[in-house]
């Protein structure tokens, strides 16, 4: 069973690495991360949390494109091609097929991940004199709330089209990150309770870029959210 799973996976893995739009986007996000640290400086001892901040932020918005991109349009060009229904027909069942595609996403934007980190650490280490190792942290929960949108897009474009996924997508991104303020009143900061649905769980750009850090039990509070939503 799971071996169908993993051969849909490991497919889609290959069909990834020969799309331009990923190599594309991890070239042009290199580059900026390249160019962060000549930003202005603001403040004394602040450069580092800054270049964190950016890098972050940097990472966030790449991922997305990319998860998007790919998500939205794996399922209907599958359809299109027909190569779906060669799939299927080999005793193939229809869940099986869409967790093997969402399975074999997850795994791109696992290597898109370690790549910004690789890239970020390195020129941290290099300008600022620190690894900073935290921002493994950021990277874990970018690739937590990657899978999530994942899964949403293949949700929708398994019924619908790649240009209703990407609207709808970025429509779930949007609410996602905006109900804690919604449920707040629109206070700035406000938290959502713990049974309001939202996105916001994986934001760690503030502990993570200008304090210690996240908590081993926040992480397990990211994976529980993580693996509810998908």
């Amino acid at each position: 069973m799971m071996r169908k799973v993993t051969a849909i996976a490991l497919a889609v893995v290959s069909d990834a690495l020969r799309r331009k739009v990923l190599w594309a986007v991890l070239v042009f996000a290199a580059l900026l991360a390249i160019a962060i640290p000549s930003l202005p400086s603001y403040g004394t001892g602040v450069d580092a949390a800054v270049f964190r901040d950016f890098a972050i932020a940097l990472t966030f918005a790449a991922s997305l494109v990319v998860v998007i991109a790919l998500s939205v349009t794996r399922v209907p060009a599958e359809v299109e091609r027909r190569t779906v229904f060669t799939i299927l027909g080999r005793d193939v069942a229809r869940w099986q097929y869409l967790v093997g595609t969402w399975l074999g996403i997850v795994l791109v934007m696992v290597g898109v991940e370690l790549a910004f980190l690789a890239v970020t650490l390195g020129i941290g280490w290099l300008t600022y004199g620190e690894p900073a190792f935290q921002l493994a942290e950021a990277s874990l929960a970018i690739l937590l709330e990657c899978g999530i949108v994942a899964a949403f897009c293949i949700m929708i474009t398994a019924r619908l089209g790649a240009v209703t996924g990407a609207v709808a997508a970025l429509a779930f991104l949007f609410v996602g990150h905006s109900v804690a303020s919604l449920v707040g009143g629109g206070v700035e900061g406000a938290k959502a309770p713990w049974w309001v649905p939202s996105l916001d769980v994986f934001n760690v750009i503030n502990p993570v870029a200008h304090g210690s850090g996240i908590s081993v039990s926040y992480v397990g509070a990211m994976l529980a959210a993580f693996g509810v939503w998908c």
